[in-house]
């Protein structure tokens, strides 16, 4: 399945998406009470209007819900810790969370905030719980984690001021089930984001130090994950970092992950 969250006039939804007509079918009640079903691909038991709607006549929002939290974490590509000089990997993920403030959706601008001037890029796959860490997960999306590298706190990395800003994360375009990308926990999906048509990271999800069920267990271990929460698992190599090419306003943005989708956003002016 192809799950998407919409906008039209003042109402937002869920929606399943059909690829083959382009057209959406509204889901009813709240994720809670879906989503297991449709991890299961249980078509037949989905509560969905009788009505389609033309996808096109629609704005696709962030595919989180109100009630979903965001998490992350960093450090899970050998690749992009050798390009920063680490030759081991740390003995567990580093992990972080997100305001829901910082989260836009597809097509959205990426707000370049007052507090950087080193705006940072990351592909990453997100993974969608569909419940507790023990649950079916929902599915996967797309995530740029974008950072501020020259944020910096008195003993090292100021994480907040890294990763917390407003309006500067994108995720979506949609939802894909583990079962439509034919995968189980730990998909093997290409990774891909380019700069005004430049690629800039290419990767593939096997590459991670640790595979998403690890990453659950570990976030799990200290705030317990519940249905709706997202999880950024790690970048890989190629970011700005690297060699200083960092985001510059009105650059475009396209994030690209095997069998979900493009997130394609734009970066706004920088404030004064």
């Amino acid at each position: 399945m192809r799950i998407g969250r919409f906008s039209a006039g003042d109402e937002e939804f869920w929606g399943l998406i059909d690829p083959d007509t382009d057209t959406v079918r509204r889901i009813a009640g709240g994720i809670g009470s879906w989503a297991a079903i449709a991890a299961a691909e249980d078509l037949q038991r989905m509560p969905l209007s009788a009505d389609t709607e033309l996808l096109a006549d629609l704005r696709l929002l962030a595919p989180l819900d109100p009630g979903g939290r965001v998490f992350g974490v960093g450090a899970n590509y050998r690749a992009h810790l050798e390009r920063l000089g680490v030759s081991e990997p740390p003995p567990h993920p580093t992990a972080f969370m997100k305001p829901n403030s910082a989260i836009v959706g597809p097509n959205d601008e990426i707000r370049y905030p007052t507090t950087t001037a080193q705006l940072d890029y990351e592909v990453e796959l997100v993974i969608v719980m569909g419940g507790g860490a023990a649950a079916p997960l929902l599915g996967f999306t797309v995530g740029n984690d974008i950072s501020a590298r020259d944020a910096k706190g008195i003993a090292g990395l100021d994480l907040f001021s890294m990763k917390s800003l407003d309006r500067t994360t994108p995720i979506g375009p949609w939802i894909v089930t583990p079962a439509e990308l034919s995968v189980s926990r730990q998909p093997e999906l290409d990774i891909i984001l380019r700069v005004n048509g430049e690629q800039r990271q290419r990767d593939n999800t096997r590459a991670m130090v640790w595979p998403v069920p690890e990453l659950i267990a570990y976030v799990n271990d200290r705030v317990e994950l519940r249905c709706g929460d997202l999880l950024f698992t790690g970048t890989t190599a190629g970011v700005g970092l690297e060699d200083g090419r960092f985001l510059q306003p009105g650059d475009v943005v396209e994030t690209q992950i095997e069998g979900i989708g493009i997130l394609c956003n734009t970066v706004g002016p920088r404030a004064s």
